[in-house]
């Protein structure tokens, strides 16, 4: 299975998912697109320890300036209007 197909079906599911249950007012959508970045196995430990520590981290540093990052640290081509459209910047 493509990743693009894994993240369609996911989001689907989710989202209708959470309609049904009503957990959000109104009606609950995923924006469009998504990212993926994978690690060697050898990171597992840090991924692991990344993902525990999440809600600390995202303290000190949005999710939009952790995700820009990660596109710069890996260069990977993005347009600033396209990333999130949260009216953070």
């Amino acid at each position: 299975m493509s990743l693009s197909d894994l993240v369609r079906d996911v989001k689907a599911n989710s989202s209708k998912f959470i309609n049904e249950k009503r957990w959000v007012a109104g009606k609950f959508s995923w924006q469009e697109g998504f990212g993926a970045f994978s690690h060697s196995r050898s990171q597992l430990g840090t991924v692991i320890r990344y993902i525990e520590n999440q809600q600390k981290h995202h303290a000190k540093k949005s999710f939009r300036e952790e995700y820009v990052e990660l596109l710069e640290k890996f260069a990977v081509d993005y347009d600033r209007r396209y990333i999130f459209n949260t009216g953070e910047e």
